[in-house]
């Protein structure tokens, strides 16, 4: 993997680097280019069957990308959508690949889809570092969020949108009217576009954006959450709370909407509640009359790109031992699947059963779940695999890596770029305890957090250095 050019893992179980391994092969196959007739990018991601570019894939691609050591860009795939916006500042969310056109579901009239935008953009600026790429997209998110303010706002502050909004098509939440997630996801959207008017140092989109957010973030609290079931809901028409719960409300820990008490009922549901399957975790509460053990869609089936969304959510609160326990299982089932019969190559998938190691089942449903579907299953066994299961967080503005492991295990990363610096970090047990080796070309902040134990920031010289955990 080294020849490669991607980052390099080590992991006590060889099956999670082999799995993370084949991932990076694959992507290989997920490149399009696009022409003067759909005037799309000239490379960008894809996945390799479909006719169309989804919005909601190309901004939860960049999350994996990201980690390409630029070997691939995770930009293209979102200036296909920005190059598309209107002068009405929508952006949809699909395109035909053929001719660039939009297309329009009858059930989506406007073809809105989630708002992610910020989000990526945020992450994509930490991870590569190039703050002038922020300077350049900023005007099309103010844009968009504009649009989407303009077309589905109410007066009661929250968005109504159509279902299928959600990209959960057979969810059992037909009454719905006000979604949790998308609401979450703009409350999502407006805190990342504040964040990133602090980076450029815009006081006023900073200011414009933290006012949108705690606006929305206020009247999700108070309208969607049930204190009897200590849940957060839909609203239907009536702003009447309809009753079933799904993987969809965890969108607000992502978008840190719930306090720390609300957070603690929120949570006990997944440790051992109706949202606590062997694999990690059902898109519908297994208490739901329309539950499904086999998946069935969203009637119980685990979405990598949800049981992402969910573990992103955890670490928002400092739930990081949880967390990383829920990637492990998750990345295990995801193995059983791969490797069905021990022999024989598998494959990865769209959905997963939320009790075996098997795919989701649908009947009647073609193509269902679709294999080697990267733009979720990479989620888990990319990013997860370097941000939760090995545990580091970087950032290339404030050149810093942090390292939150919960348990001390071999395990670590070689040759990650951090710009134009290569870095290796390696923890191992030697004759003198356990030890943590560190290569690098320039000097960078280290921090490394050992959960329950000792925290300390570090400078890294560059060159060859190691650090006895038992001296910090």
């Amino acid at each position: 993997m080294i020849k490669t050019g991607f980052p390099v893992i080590h992991f006590y179980d060889q099956d999670f680097v082999d799995i993370y391994n084949k991932t990076w092969l694959w992507l290989g196959d997920f490149w399009k280019k696009g022409n003067k007739k759909n005037g799309f990018q000239n490379k960008y991601y894809c996945y390799p069957e479909s006719t169309t570019i989804n919005q909601y894939e190309a901004c939860l691609s960049t999350f994996f990308l990201v980690y390409s050591n630029s070997t691939y860009s995770p930009a293209p795939a979102l200036d296909n959508f920005y190059n598309k916006q209107e002068d009405s500042g929508a952006i949809r969310g699909i395109y035909n690949e053929a001719d660039g056109k939009a297309v329009f579901p009858r059930d989506n009239p406007e073809c809105l889809f989630p708002p992610l935008f910020a989000w990526a953009e945020f992450n994509i600026y930490h991870k590569v570092g190039i703050k002038k790429r922020l300077k350049e997209v900023i005007p099309v998110l103010e844009r968009y969020y504009e649009w989407i303010e303009s077309k589905f706002q109410q007066k009661n502050g929250l968005f109504k949108t159509p279902l299928s909004v959600a990209q959960m098509d057979n969810s059992p939440r037909d009454k719905a009217a006000y979604l949790i997630d998308f609401n979450s996801q703009m409350a999502l959207n407006a805190y990342y576009m504040s964040a990133i008017g602090d980076i450029l140092n815009d006081k006023e989109v900073s200011f414009k954006y933290k006012k949108k957010y705690y606006s929305l973030k206020t009247r999700i609290d108070s309208l969607m959450w049930d204190e009897k079931d200590q849940f957060y809901y839909d609203l239907n028409r009536s702003e009447e709370k309809v009753k079933v719960k799904t993987l969809a409300s965890y969108w607000t820990m992502l978008a840190q909407i719930p306090s720390e008490d609300k957070v603690e009922a929120l949570v006990q549901k997944l440790m051992d509640g109706p949202f606590n399957t062997e694999n990690p975790f059902p898109s519908l509460s297994t208490d739901s009359k329309a539950y499904n053990p086999n998946g069935k869609g969203f009637c119980g089936s685990v979405y990598p790109h949800l049981t992402f969304m969910v573990i992103k959510g955890l670490e928002k609160y400092d739930r990081h031992e949880f967390a990383r326990e829920c990637a492990i299982r998750h990345l295990y089932f995801m193995l059983d699947a791969l490797n069905p019969d021990g022999n024989k190559p598998g494959d990865l998938y769209e959905a997963y059963s939320p009790i075996t190691g098997v795919p989701s089942k649908w009947e009647g449903k073609k193509n269902f779940p679709r294999k080697n579907f990267l733009s979720y299953a990479a989620l888990s066994t990319i990013t997860l695999m370097i941000e939760n299961v090995i545990g580091l967080d970087i950032s290339l503005p404030r050149k810093t890596v942090d390292w939150i492991i919960p348990l001390l295990e071999i395990m670590g990363i070689q040759d990650l770029s951090l710009k134009r610096n290569m870095i290796t970090i390696l923890v191992n047990k030697s004759g003198r305890g356990w030890e943590v080796r560190m290569e690098s070309e320039k000097l960078y902040y280290f921090t490394i957090n050992i959960l329950g134990g000792q925290k300390k920031r570090l400078p890294i010289p560059s060159g060859k250095c190691s650090i006895l955990i038992d001296k910090i």
